[in-house]
């Protein structure tokens, strides 16, 4: 379980997360993370928050977000609020790193999420889009369901592959959580 003051590094990108406060500590209402991220050609799959409002400060640096195909570049002393259930991702183009941090609301199991993503890069067990295999994905998205979903295909059809590969993948020993504490 992460908690507060912990770090995690993701391989794949360079992005640091610090975890300034969890869901644990403010009883669920809020996971705020202090992050960092350097200039990366790498960028996140479109993805939406299904229960959750995000929300991102920048202190330093620049970062370019795209919000519903809109792509919106929030430079230091700007910040912007992502709505529950809105297609959207963000990347860094440089020159500098972006220092920035980040609020979901509710907390729900984010920071878990994170953590796994996190702990897969380092294993090298994502793809060039930055997702696992199907079958591993599937596992780790059907725990997360309430938390983070790809914007397409539609989550119907999402849910229903993750529903008949989940199984498969927990029989080959695939988890739904990974530690990446460094």
């Amino acid at each position: 379980m992460i908690r507060q003051g912990d770090k995690i590094i993701n391989a794949r990108t360079g992005q640091v997360m610090i975890f300034r406060k969890t869901g644990a500590e403010t009883n669920g209402a809020l996971l705020e993370i202090e992050c960092k991220n350097p200039k990366s050609d790498e960028r996140e799959p479109v993805h939406v928050h299904p229960k959750q409002e995000s929300f991102c400060e920048v202190l330093s640096g620049t970062l370019h977000f795209l919000v519903d195909s809109k792509e919106v570049k929030v430079s230091a002393g700007e910040n912007i609020t992502i709505p529950t259930g809105v297609p959207h991702c963000f990347w860094n183009e440089g020159p500098t790193e972006a220092h920035h941090i980040q609020r979901f609301s509710p907390a729900l199991n984010i920071a878990g999420f994170f953590e796994t993503f996190f702990a897969l890069s380092r294993e090298g067990k994502l793809n060039k889009k930055g997702i696992p295999n199907l079958i591993h994905a599937s596992v780790i998205m059907m725990a997360h369901k309430d938390e983070i979903r790809l914007a397409s295909p539609p989550w119907p059809l999402q849910y229903i592959a993750y529903l008949l590969l989940s199984p498969i993948g927990a029989l080959v020993g695939y988890k739904a959580e990974y530690k990446s504490i460094n």
